[in-house]
């Protein structure tokens, strides 16, 4: 080296030193492999992969749910066998036999989805329908003015059986003079029902079809019950029933409480959540507990507990019994009977559903004498939600409820674990003198992993685990919620879940007045804590729509951290994230929406802000649309974007140039002139030729719109993908006759929904 020059031997010492470099590199690499495929083997001995199955099968659903076009059920159905009896056969070699496993299990997800459909499969109306109606109501929800029901359909005048939905929901005025089980006739004004007022955001027809809603609407007139032609099917019977006692429980809290704090009390002990009024609802969102009127997991649990405990104590009282018969067993078989009960009478939403499976399973490992709380009852929990209700996995309630509670079971993991190891390190006497016997300071340690800030960290990483979900969907976050969750917590086990089994059982011997009084005391202490937290300042903060991938690598996120048990695949959920936030932070931005009916729009104006374009105010698209565009703002407190007569509504947009709303075709002419971007629900003249036109046709084929105007020209989103012919979202007529004249009433007009109210 000191016989080269200077220039060659720098060179080289570069040549030794990238060397060395790369080597180094290698080497590392190297290492981070070992270390990855040995937290992979580790995992696998924890036989951890396994709860990656209800993930693979819930995408598949999801595929199905949202693919343009209606997949070949049986050619779906064959892939899920083929790859099954592939990873039978590859079983010897356990990595492929993981990848076949998992591709059946996404193909499976999808067949069930496709096999959902078709069972609920029925006709869904469109276009406006007035007329008479016949049918056997099936539930009632009371609210403070009117009530909200579900009518089956028997008879639709003018319409063919065949065009004809199964049921309906409507919406009637005053006091109802039925109940569940009765038979109408009723003059009632039907609509399709809405699809989504945003592209990416809720569609109610969708829903609507897998609940089998056709139609929904409002009642003209009075609604009596008459006299049967036939009597209904012991189906219908028993859930009318059912509703009737609901509703006879619920009128009863509510009227012994009264106001806002009385329907809040009859949904925590019932379901029935129609009589609370938007201004609690405010309050208690605000406050991040609007789950404390959900039955949930916490109610279904405690319920089941109260039974377990009960029956367990109640069969030791008789020696004989309890000497010489497995009386656990017997209490968990008659827990399991009383939480299908409270399952059935409290109403069966997703979160219930998902905490009624759980509970079974829970009891049902009691029965085998396997460990009860553990992750993978959770996966069986998820594999039959995905089974029996696929398309539950695209609302906020599936979401919302299954990680969470995923996010506690990691939780109450990670505690035990942490537990086994201390009981099990090599100087440490598993007694329990032992344990009285250590020092005061691991004493504190442990009340604190157990206790209040026990509490706390479960709490935080639940609501951790939602977050995303929360922000997608809501397009907001409570950064008080680690206060709020507590607080419904508190709620649920000392006022809530008492109330109503003790209530319950005194109420038919009206013995209950002063249980509603205690629970009523309960709710007005939560509701001046709600109140206090949503006006303490940042109790909302609103965030902007996400794209729609970032909701992917965001769930993934979710579940690495909380499925691996290894720090090494924990930590995979760190790209993730990332990904993630930069989506949700890069969101599709808009200046002009404009709803699936075409009549009715908001845009940006001149300040930057949305304002609504339209001669009346749609509640349900208009708060979609400030949702999305994190803005706070009421739709009572928007501003109009410009101004209307009877003939429609012009406004103008941040760049300068004017949007027209055409409500009648006589002012197609002039609108078409001077405006360089025409809405209208009717179908525009040939002669019509704007910069941009959405009118009947065209929205018609794309479903509700959004525009980005920007330097390289306009962005579009659209609702329907090009193509969309779906079971709930049938594809357009190729050739749509004009239609001129008054009115913006269409084929294509549906209702909110609220049903229009």
């Amino acid at each position: 080296m000191a016989s080269l020059p200077g220039g060659q031997a720098r060179e080289l010492a570069d040549r030794v030193f990238a060397a060395g470099n790369a080597v180094s590199a290698r080497a590392a690499l190297a290492a981070l492999w070992r270390r990855f495929a040995a937290a992979i083997e580790q995992e696998s001995d924890l036989r951890r992969p396994f709860l990656w199955l209800p993930a693979a099968a819930g995408a598949g659903a999801i595929f199905y749910l949202t693919a343009p076009t209606e997949p070949a059920l049986w050619v779906v159905g064959a892939t899920a066998a083929l790859f099954a009896a592939l990873a039978f056969v590859a079983r010897a070699r356990s990595r492929l036999s993981a990848v076949f496993v998992m591709i059946s299990a996404l193909a499976a997800g999808e067949f069930s989805g496709g096999w959902r459909a078709a069972r609920v499969d029925a006709p869904v109306l469109d276009h406006i329908f007035i007329g008479e109606v016949a049918g056997f109501v099936e539930e009632v929800d009371h609210r403070p003015q009117g009530a909200r029901f579900l009518l089956r359909v028997a008879e639709a005048q003018g319409l063919a059986p065949g065009r004809t939905p199964y049921r309906i929901r409507l919406t009637s005025r005053g006091v109802p003079a039925f109940a569940a089980g009765d038979f109408l006739t009723i003059k009632a004004r039907l609509l399709p029902p809405a699809h989504a007022a945003l592209p990416g955001g809720y569609d109610f027809a969708r829903d609507a079809y897998f609940q089998r809603i056709g139609a929904v609407g409002s009642v003209v007139g009075a609604a009596e019950a008459i006299p049967a032609p036939e009597a209904p099917d012991g189906r219908l019977r028993f859930f009318a029933a059912v509703d009737r006692a609901r509703n006879t429980l619920a009128l009863r809290v509510y009227d012994a409480i009264g106001g806002d704090n009385g329907a809040i009390a009859a949904a925590m002990v019932t379901g029935k959540r129609d009589l609370i009024s938007q201004a609690a609802r405010d309050v208690i969102a605000k406050a991040g507990i609007f789950h404390i009127i959900t039955i949930s997991g916490v109610q279904m649990t405690l319920v089941a507990a109260v039974f377990f405990v009960g029956f367990r104590r109640l069969l030791a009282l008789f020696p004989p019994l309890a000497l010489n018969y497995p009386i656990k067993k017997w209490a968990a078989a008659l827990a399991m009977i009383g939480a299908l009960a409270y399952g059935l009478f409290t109403g069966s939403r997703v979160g219930s559903e998902r905490a009624l499976f759980m509970t079974l399973i829970l009891l049902g490992a009691v029965l085998a004498e396997r460990p009860a709380l553990s992750m993978r009852n959770l996966a069986f929990a998820a594999l039959a939600v995905i089974a029996l209700e696929p398309e539950a996995l695209l609302g906020a309630s599936f979401q919302l409820s299954f990680a969470a509670v995923a996010a506690l079971i990691a939780v109450h993991e990670a505690r035990a674990e942490s537990w086994r190891r201390k009981r099990t390190a090599p100087g440490l006497v598993a007694t329990e003198s032992a344990r009285e016997a250590r020092g005061l300071a691991e004493h504190l340690a442990e009340m604190g992993r157990h206790g209040l800030p026990g509490a706390l960290v479960a709490t935080f990483c639940a609501t951790s685990a939602t977050a995303s979900f929360m922000a997608y969907d809501f397009h907001e976050l409570s950064p008080y919620v680690l206060v709020g969750n507590p607080l419904t917590l508190a709620m649920i086990e000392l006022f809530a879940v008492p109330a109503a089994l003790l209530g319950s059982l005194l109420y038919p011997f009206g013995l209950d007045g002063w249980v509603w009084s205690y629970l009523g005391a309960g709710v007005g202490l939560i509701m001046r804590a709600a109140d206090w937290i949503g006006s303490a300042p940042g109790s909302t903060i609103a965030l902007p729509a996400f794209a729609p991938w970032s909701l992917v690598c965001l769930s993934l996120a979710v579940l690495s951290a909380i499925l691996w048990r290894t720090w090494v695949m924990k930590l995979t959920a760190l790209p993730l994230v990332a990904l993630g936030l930069a989506g949700a932070a890069n969101g599709p931005r808009f200046d002009l929406a404009v709803a699936p009916t075409g009549e009715f729009a908001a845009l940006r104006d001149v300040d930057g802000r949305l304002a609504l374009l339209g001669k009346r105010r749609e509640s349900f698209a208009a708060e979609q649309w400030l949702r999305a565009d994190a803005d706070l703002r009421a739709v009572a407190e928007t501003e109009a974007a410009g101004r209307c007569d009877e003939l429609g509504c012009v406004g103008v947009m941040k760049n300068g140039e004017a949007a027209a709303l055409v409500l009648d075709a006589s002012a197609f002419h002039e609108d078409c002139a001077r405006a360089q971007v025409v809405i209208s629900p009717l179908q525009a003249p040939p002669s019509c030729a704007p910069k941009i036109l959405l009118d009947r046709a065209k929205l018609a084929q794309t479903g509700a719109v959004t525009l980005a105007f920007g330097p390289k020209g306009v962005d579009w989103r659209t609702a329907r993908a090009p193509g969309e012919d779906r079971p709930w979202s049938r594809a357009p007529r190729r050739r749509i006759p004009a239609v001129f004249g008054k009115g913006g009433a269409t084929p294509q007009n549906p209702a909110t929904p609220d049903d229009a109210e």
